[in-house]
């Protein structure tokens, strides 16, 4: 099956696909006034000036717009939700089938909550919206001029109207190597391969051969003083803390070393400085270590590099910053320093007004601001809602406005029952932070079983500190061999002279 573009050529669909014929919206050049002047005064949908017509009738029928919505995540989810029983056709692309509910990724990670806990399916979240289909696909390109998208695997589709939501990764800043040896956190793969070195970790530590090994496997450090890395450090304290004296017979909590390295002068640099000194205060008192004002040089299975000082660590995490998805070169728009999309104050990119940036991707500066806004969840929330209004708007042929964004405040937890909250000109830290944080993301988890679940979770952990999901996922072992070689070296060491031991004991990699 097929969709027949204007030129007549046939393109492929994905299997199970219906053809809804295009609108025949006509876009021309976005000038550089039109782009200062959306409001009552800005043009109109389909007024001539470049502005989408909306669904028109050829040939007999009715013609209905035709809707590509790229990403399931927080922004596209809520684009497609709003477009859910209109006079639209929309279609779904994502790379994986579930919508992540990413704050709390770093729970599942350091085994507070499981997958589903934080997950669900985006298929079940949109089946009431019979306008609505999803397709497990990875879009890899993106051909503005024809309006076409294409995947992974070589099928294409076209749209009327584009809506592109397709996240961030992880950003080594060109230390791409470094991924083998310090994981990111930014999916559920890299929340298991996470948990699965940590808890690996304290398995060879149980067993390890002398003092020195012992240490080194109980060294983690996390790279990255912001949300995610303070959170995956105050994590891993509480992690040990919790199990390691009552589940192991050679270690004590004691022995774990956490460490936090930012190369700033303070972590959580978006909240006021008083709050960076709070979550310090908060996570030394987890026993964490913070360093600022320090850079990462290098990283190899001996640990962390600063220069000509080595911290010897068999577990080292990424939390560091993030990289707009790939799908940004594609459109062949001007993008910032960082690789974000440079959007129009409509959330458009300059020249197409039929497409739509928005969260991770998308470089949108307020007016009168300098800076763009940040790469967090309520700005893809605000954002995919008025982009969805925005193509209702142009149906109904009536002017665009510019996106404004409703700053709510910033949150980040440290570990059970302490976080830092920044609401408006309201500075809460510790246990009434926290208790904010859990309200409101409860509040934003999508589904209901979700909320209860994880409620529960919290509840358990909090008052029986269990962490429940401390099961590994994949490779029980080091790299291959090694956990072998650490067990004959631990049986060698009983009959051997502790002289020899340093010698002969094999250096181990990090789980």
């Amino acid at each position: 099956m097929g969709r027949r573009s204007s030129a007549g050529k046939v393109t492929s669909l994905p299997k199970g696909a219906r053809l809804y014929p295009m609108s025949g919206i006509a876009t021309g050049p976005t000038s550089a006034g039109e782009a200062q002047r959306f409001g009552n005064d800005g043009p109109s949908a389909g007024d001539g000036a470049g502005r989408p017509t909306g669904a028109e009738r050829g040939d007999g029928a009715a013609r209905v717009p035709h809707v590509i919505v790229i990403g399931g995540g927080f922004g596209g989810l809520r684009a497609a939700k709003r477009l859910g029983s209109q006079p639209v056709h929309v279609t779904v692309y994502d790379r994986v089938n579930y919508h992540l509910f990413q704050p709390l990724l770093y729970q599942v990670a350091l085994a507070s909550l499981g997958a589903s806990d934080v997950s669900v399916p985006i298929r079940s979240v949109l089946s009431k919206y019979e306008n609505i289909e999803v397709v497990l696909g990875e879009v890899v390109d993106i051909d503005v001029a024809a309006r076409r998208i294409r995947l992974r695997d070589g099928a294409e589709d076209e749209y009327d109207y584009l809506i592109v939501a397709a996240g961030a990764k992880t950003n080594y800043f060109g230390h791409d190597a470094w991924k083998e040896t310090a994981p990111g956190l930014k999916d559920l793969d890299d929340a298991y391969e996470i948990r699965r070195r940590v808890l690996l970790a304290f398995e060879a530590a149980e067993r390890a051969a002398t003092p020195e090994e012992r240490e080194r496997l109980l060294t983690f450090v996390v790279i990255g003083g912001g949300a995610t890395g303070v959170e995956l450090a105050g994590a891993i304290a509480d992690l040990s803390g919790d199990i390691l004296d009552r589940e192991f017979r050679h270690l004590k909590p004691g022995m774990t070393r956490v460490v936090l390295v930012e190369m700033a002068d303070r972590i959580l640099l978006p909240f006021e400085p008083k709050l960076s000194e709070s979550a310090v205060e908060q996570l030394r008192s987890l026993g964490v270590e913070v360093r600022t004002g320090v850079r990462v040089t290098a990283l190899d299975d001996q640990g962390v590099w600063f220069g000509d000082e080595l911290l010897p660590a068999a577990t080292v995490l990424w939390g560091a910053g993030v990289a707009p998805s790939p799908l940004a070169r594609a459109l062949g728009v001007p993008l910032d320093r960082a690789g974000r999309v440079i959007v129009l104050p409509d959330c458009s990119i300059p020249g197409h007004p039929e497409v739509f940036v928005i969260g991770d991707m998308a470089a949108f500066v307020p007016e009168g601001e300098t800076k763009p806004l940040p790469g967090v969840s309520p700005v893809a929330i605000q954002q995919g809602q008025f982009v969805a209004e925005t193509i209702l708007r142009d149906l109904r042929g009536e002017p665009r406005y510019r996106f404004e964004y409703v700053d709510k405040g910033i949150m980040a937890t440290i570990g059970r029952a302490r976080a830092v909250a920044q609401l408006r000109k309201l500075s809460l830290s510790g246990f009434l932070a926290w208790l904010t944080w859990a309200i409101v993301h409860l509040w934003y988890l999508v589904g209901f079983r979700n909320r209860i679940i994880v409620f529960l979770n919290w509840i358990w952990a909090y008052i029986m500190s269990k962490h429940g999901a401390r099961v590994i996922v994949g490779p029980s072992t080091f790299r291959p061999n090694e956990l072998r070689a650490v067990t004959e070296a631990r049986r060698a060491a009983e009959s051997r002279p502790p002289a020899a031991l340093r010698e002969e004991l094999p250096r181990s990699a990090s789980p």
